[in-house]
């Protein structure tokens, strides 16, 4: 029987856990790559504060370096008068050259500091990490190893100590034979010759050892998928093992200085704030670099703020005219990609387009047909609703019979291939038979790939597409295992269908109305789920599409639209279709459109070929090749196995703005925008704001801070270069052959080159076309959405079409500063806070 003190210390030691994971953020697996905050177990404090804590935990660079702040100097991307103004308010008075190199040589000096001798020896963490990285790549493979270890079905704790005792690595293997049941009293062992108010940094400094696997640990927890039902692994769990490591190899259990708050600050920080204003030598980075970021990101701000307000004021001198029923209507991703390819298809005919979070609002699981595998499709901050399988129609069967003659051939010659060549007996036969036509194979990917990409298309044009024969099951079904109830409910679908086109404000219908999801294509890309679509959970958005068509498509879903006040004519047709990233291309999926809507669809698909074109030139150029090769550059970069940046992917995003399209229908903005439609004057209660808010800025927000930190710190935040990744169990990449996941995105999705970013590291600037008193009620109900905003995460500001389109920046704590001019720029907060101006009353 336990004993009170007993269960106290099993209180005492979860809670520490607890307390201590917020210093992991979740790593997704590399099949459903997320795009995630890196420290977003800090957004409840500073900017300036989680970034120190980084720097403490994993030796990380929390700010762009002297270089990097110089050539945007240099580049005319940072205004000198922004920049004065910001240093000035943190007491520098020196030339902003002088500071540059003054941090650049803080920085130089620091380097030379951490950099280990040359020829170091193995610490005992080390060699834990090292054992500890085997094992967990053994336990979390998922289907990747050809052998598993056995005992997964037990759990990590449990399967580690059933094996790990033959493990003649690990030196005092009777201490893993010792191990008692339960991990919490192996920690309980461990944490004994130390005071409790030290076991939150014990904690923390054990999981921050191996941030990406226990960001995977913590995903994996979180989601409690199939994979943790099957074979469960738990922190306190892990952690048992990793204490238990470190003892028998002699690494310290405590961190130096463990209290809590920890250690010296590792990273990179520029130069000391100091009374003189010379800039000082010394390190700690976060006045003066913050300065630089303030000033960068308030230059951008400026011109986007500035272009939006005039915008909104140029939208009450228009004369009212109708220009008529657009030919068609587009509903793409917020993605910034489909900021160009909508630029294009507006330009290629009477054509209108929509921006929406890429899953539509279905948050769902799917499964494709013959698959087998359901996959999340839907952002992870909302939990999946509904099982959505695609299964045949009863009326495309030759079409099946066709695809299947195809795909049962591959699938045989595939199994075939992977038998002889993981089979001892035979791999050795298998290359001598046919490495020659292996040779030619790679010779043809490696020199001439963009043929290889029209001789796949040219096959795939002989095989019917699964969406020519297969149909998302909407009915609801009885019954469901415990799991997701399989399909959707007549009133669902109807609440999907209203709350689109009322976040959008969509108040007319043309006779082709498109929703398009988006997807990449690479080859050998461990990568290439971090390009297709965030809000499907890394997977292509086209089956998000499909549901949505299919629901708006259907009369009676019609009707019931039609008494909420959203009139759907009677020719309007839904179709779905995905935009391929890689290449521009947009495919529709039309199989079932009828024959009155033929001609029109076919025109559209003329004209998107036209869009692909442009889009392809536009984005070809960004990555300095001649726009007149866009096509064969695109198409060879979706089929070279070689390929380390098929494309750019979110690269570049640094504003995020809600409105109607007629905003920036007029603007170019590079590519670097995420744009979500919305009409405040079909939102009377504010409840599509809210919507809006409270999910596609947060992810956005998510996707723009894993761009900054890999950007800022490739090696520490992201994966370093893909020349030297090696996947590991379906789940990460190490560098090299061992050790830690890597966490983020590779060198080659945000720099141009190894010293060189393409992503300009700006936090994310928000602009939103809305009554400044509607978006505050909206933070009032929503305390974290402030706490972003507060601790700096990101800025926001509002232009008010009805205070004469006046901008008003978001300050802290629910004031807002308005801004004499709509083109000022919101610059953050000074040091100590100016005072506010307040948001004057209405008339």
């Amino acid at each position: 029987m336990s004993t009170d003190s007993e269960t106290h210390d099993e209180t005492a030691i979860r809670d520490s856990i607890e307390q201590a994971e917020r210093a992991v953020g979740r790593v997704w697996p590399l099949h459903s790559f997320v795009t995630a905050n890196p420290l977003a177990g800090f957004e409840d404090r500073p900017f300036h504060e989680a970034v120190e804590r980084g720097e403490r935990l994993y030796g990380a660079d929390g700010y762009p370096s002297a270089s990097v702040f110089g050539r945007a100097w240099e580049r005319g991307q940072i205004d000198p008068e922004l920049l004065r103004a910001e240093l000035s308010r943190r007491g520098y008075d020196a030339d902003p050259e002088t500071l540059l190199d003054r941090m650049a040589s803080a920085e130089s000096g620091h380097a030379a500091s951490a950099t280990a001798s040359p020829g170091a020896a193995e610490t005992p963490e080390d060699r834990v990490d090292a054992v500890l990285a085997k094992w967990l790549s053994a336990f979390l493979d998922q289907g990747a190893a050809a052998w598993s270890l056995p005992g997964r079905s037990q759990g990590f704790y449990d399967a580690f100590r059933a094996a790990a005792r033959h493990d003649r690595e690990i030196p005092d293997r009777s201490a893993i034979a010792g191990l008692p049941a339960d991990p919490i009293d192996a920690l309980a062992e461990r944490f004994e010759n130390y005071p409790r108010d030290r076991w939150v940094a014990i904690v923390e400094h054990h999981l921050a050892a191996l941030p990406g696997w226990t960001g995977l640990i913590r995903q994996r927890i979180g989601e409690e998928g199939a994979w943790q039902s099957a074979q469960p692994i738990t922190l306190p769990g892990y952690l048992a093992v990793r204490m238990t490591l470190a003892d028998v190899f002699g690494a310290p259990i405590a961190p130096e200085g463990a209290d809590g708050g920890g250690g010296s600050a590792t990273g990179r920080v520029g130069v000391e704030n100091d009374a003189d204003g010379d800039g000082g030598t010394g390190v700690g980075s976060a006045p003066l670099a913050e300065a630089w970021l303030s000033a960068w990101e308030a230059t951008y701000r400026e011109e986007l703020v500035g272009a939006v307000a005039a915008e909104s004021a140029s939208l009450d001198d228009a004369d009212g005219s109708d220009e008529g029923r657009p030919d068609a209507q587009f509903v793409f991703c917020i993605d910034t990609r489909s900021e160009v390819i909508r630029r294009h298809v507006e330009s290629v005919g009477q054509y209108e387009t929509h921006g929406y979070a890429g899953f539509f609002g279905i948050p769902m699981q799917y499964e494709a047909y013959d698959s087998g595998v359901e996959t999340d499709a839907c952002p992870p901050i909302v939990d999946a609703a509904h099982r959505i399988e695609e299964r045949p129609t009863a009326d495309h069967d030759h079409r099946r019979a066709t695809r299947e003659r195809w795909t049962n051939a591959l699938e045989a010659g595939e199994t075939v291939l992977e038998t002889l060549k993981s089979n001892a007996a035979t791999a050795f036969s298998l290359v001598e038979t046919a490495g020659g036509g292996y040779g030619i194979a790679l010779a043809a990917r490696t020199l001439v790939p963009d043929r290889v990409h029209d001789a796949l298309d040219a096959v795939e044009a002989r095989v019917p597409g699964v969406h020519e024969f297969c149909a998302p099951a909407l009915e609801r079904e009885p019954g469901s295992d415990g799991g997701l109830p399989s399909g959707l409910t007549f009133e669902e679908r109807v609440e999907y269908a209203a709350a689109a086109f009322e976040l959008m404000g969509w108040e007319e219908f043309a006779r082709v109305v498109v929703f398009a999801g988006h997807a990449s294509e690479t080859a050998n890309n461990p990568f290439g789920s971090s390009l297709d679509c965030g809000a499907c959970a890394g997977n292509p958005g086209g089956p998000n599409a499909r549901v949505l068509a299919a629901i708006c498509n259907d009369e009676a879903v019609r009707a019931a639209l039609a008494e909420r006040g959203i009139d759907v004519p009677d020719d309007t047709v839904f179709v779905a279709g995905e935009h391929n990233t890689t290449t521009d291309e947009v495919t529709l999926f039309d199989a079932d459109v009828p024959e009155s809507h033929a001609d029109e669809v076919e025109q559209l698909r003329a004209d998107l070929a036209d869009a692909t074109a442009g889009a392809a030139a536009e984005r070809v150029e960004s990555m300095g090749v001649d726009p007149s090769r866009a096509d064969r550059e695109t198409k060879r970069r979706a089929a070279d196995w070689a390929e380390t940046r098929p494309e750019w992917g979110l690269a570049g995003n640094a504003g995020f703005v809600v409105g109607p399209r007629e905003l920036t229908d007029d603007l170019d903005l590079g590519g670097r925008s995420f744009l979500h439609s919305y009409d405040w004057r079909t939102d009377d209660g504010g409840d599509a704001l809210e919507a809006i808010l409270t999910g596609p800025m947060v992810v956005t927000q998510w996707i723009n801070c894993q761009y900054y930190f890999a950007t800022v710190d490739t090696a520490a935040y992201g994966s370093g270069s893909k020349v030297t990744h090696n996947p590991v169990g379906n789940v990460g990449v190490y560098q090299g052959n061992g050790g830690d996941l890597m966490c983020g995105l590779p060198l080659q999705s945000v720099m141009a080159a190894d010293d060189e970013p393409y992503h300009q590291p700006l936090r994310l600037s928000t602009v939103i076309h809305a009554p400044v008193e509607r978006v505050t009620e909206v933070l009032e109900e929503h305390e974290q959405l402030a706490e972003l905003l507060d601790n700096d995460w990101l800025s926001l500001t509002v232009v008010d079409p009805t205070r004469d389109h006046a901008a008003f920046r978001y300050d802290e704590e629910l004031a807002w500063t308005g801004l004499d001019d709509a083109a000022e720029p919101a610059a953050s907060a000074p040091e100590p806070a100016r005072p506010k101006s307040a948001v004057p009353a209405d008339d």
